[in-house]
């Protein structure tokens, strides 16, 4: 084999090596990516809930005190002015 040909050869199999190793790295990192996506989803959707939850809490709360309010506002003599 001439040194051309040994160049050319040693540089086929460098690229062709590194454009293996890249497609492979590039995949685990998509693979990892998709993993880290599911997690955030599912940590959102508590989050969610949890918003929800207090949500309602509040509702109620609200809800209560508007009735106390006027309970209180029934049963207070009216001022004189």
């Amino acid at each position: 084999m001439s040194a051309a040909s040994k160049v050319v050869l040693c540089v086929s199999v460098v690229l062709t090596v590194s454009t293996v190793a890249a497609v492979h790295l590039k995949q685990a990192w998509d693979r990892e990516r998709l993993r880290e996506g599911v997690v955030r989803d599912l940590e959102r959707l508590e989050r969610r809930k949890e918003n929800l939850r207090l949500l309602e809490e509040q509702q109620i709360l609200t809800q209560q005190l508007e009735e106390e309010r006027l309970r209180r506002e029934v049963h207070l003599p009216p001022k004189d002015t």
